[in-house]
């Protein structure tokens, strides 16, 4: 057999790999989706994520495949020390693809791990001001979804949020949505959203939701959303997203564009769950 001969038989078989790795990764992930998960797992899931409970049974069920999936997919890391329990990583897994129940999960496919924090933390970075001045500066956070390959959570608010499931305050779902947010390329309030009529009514909505919060706050007045979503469109997005599971009636009776919105795109009425 000759070197030519060889090199185009290797060519072929990697051609074939490439080929096949979807098709297996697809079979894979709907043996996953389709499992049944332990029963206690449901336990722990209802207990950090008391949503849980008020999910339609076939929301219910599609979502346990979806947490098969992501835990069989993504890695969980202790940080400072930290110890991962399954308690931490089915309490995020749930969350998180909550947001994607009704869209395509697939939007994680870039996520590689999450990164639990025991509390909140310090983050460092860069901001260019518009004189061309770059200012390093330090942040506390609760969370972190500042790039498509991780995403870090303060595991201490992950709980206050199962403690408090109607504050309107959830780490989770904020930095999910921050990461849905980036699908469309950039982080800016304006997630993929599909055809043109879409963008343009969330445009408008959007906006006069931003602008109006921003004048309450501006005014020290008490608003459903937390005043922080006030900060810019991006953060108005997972502020919003925020409310819109942990207090979709509320969020529904005073703000009905801006649930509307909401609701087309996560494809989910959290609202009518009873």
């Amino acid at each position: 057999m000759t070197a030519a001969v060889v090199v185009l038989a290797l060519a072929s078989l990697i051609v074939a790999a490439l080929i096949a790795r979807p098709l297996w990764t697809a079979q894979r992930r709907r043996r996953l989706r389709a499992q049944a998960i332990p029963t206690e797992w449901h336990a722990i899931i209802g207990y950090t994520m008391p949503l849980y409970a008020r999910l339609p049974e076939e929301l219910r069920q599609r979502l346990d495949g979806l947490v098969n999936q992501f835990l069989a997919e993504k890695q969980f890391v202790g940080c400072q020390g930290l110890g991962v329990t399954l308690e931490m990583k089915l309490a995020i897994a749930a969350q998180a693809c909550l947001l994607v129940l009704n869209r395509s999960p697939s939007v994680y496919d870039a996520l590689y791990s999450v990164l639990i924090y025991p509390a909140q933390f310090i983050a460092r970075d860069e901001r260019r001001d518009e004189a061309g001045v770059v200012h390093e500066r330090e942040q506390v956070l609760a969370g972190q979804a500042w790039e498509t390959h991780r995403i870090i959570l303060s595991w201490e608010d992950v709980q206050a949020s199962a403690a408090r499931p109607n504050d309107g305050f959830n780490v989770v779902y904020h930095e999910f949505a921050h990461y849905l947010d980036a699908e469309a390329g950039a982080v800016n309030g304006a997630p993929l959203l599909g055809d043109e009529e879409h963008y343009e009514r969330w445009a408008r909505v959007m906006s006069e939701e931003f602008l109006r919060l921003r004048a309450a706050a501006s005014r020290g007045e008490e608003t459903l959303l937390d005043p922080y979503a006030a900060e810019d469109e991006a953060e108005f997005f997972a502020v919003a997203t925020e409310v819109f599971f942990e207090c979709p009636a509320d969020l529904r009776r005073e703000h009905p564009a801006l649930y509307g919105e909401l609701r087309t795109y996560y494809r989910l009425d959290p609202a009518a769950w009873t």
